[in-house]
């Protein structure tokens, strides 16, 4: 694969896992609920409203648009699972950025799924 090809496949994971967190953010000011005919429009509004999601769902819009042009250029069964660096992004962003465990099963995990892109990608 070539650079520009690779450049757009971590944008739009980068994106993707951007989305995440910006909503994680976003629902952490919100807080917990549940859906009741009694708060469905507040909590709606509360959602609606909050700059940390509407980021997130911009991220979302952006990374299709971003997909889109990979898939242009990727066949399917290699770019899919290039979108598992996402879970890598997110965990370690998860662990700096919001105080999330990062325990010895999930740093292996990470490893078997860098391994998983790798040849993956590998031609």
């Amino acid at each position: 694969m070539t650079f520009v090809i690779w450049a757009l496949l971590l944008l739009g994971v980068s994106l993707n896992a951007s989305a995440q967190l910006f909503l994680k953010f976003g629902m952490e000011r919100i807080g917990e609920f549940s859906f009741t005919l009694n708060n469905v429009w507040p909590i709606a509004w509360k959602v609606a409203t909050n700059y940390m999601i509407i980021l997130g769902l911009a991220c979302y819009v952006i990374s299709v648009v971003v997909w889109l042009m990979v898939l242009s250029r990727v066949p399917v069964g290699v770019a899919y699972p290039m979108v598992s660096i996402g879970y890598i992004i997110t965990a370690i962003a998860g662990y700096f950025l919001l105080g999330e465990t990062l325990t010895p099963t999930r740093v292996a995990g990470i490893l078997i799924i860098i391994i998983g892109v790798y040849l993956v990608a590998k031609p």
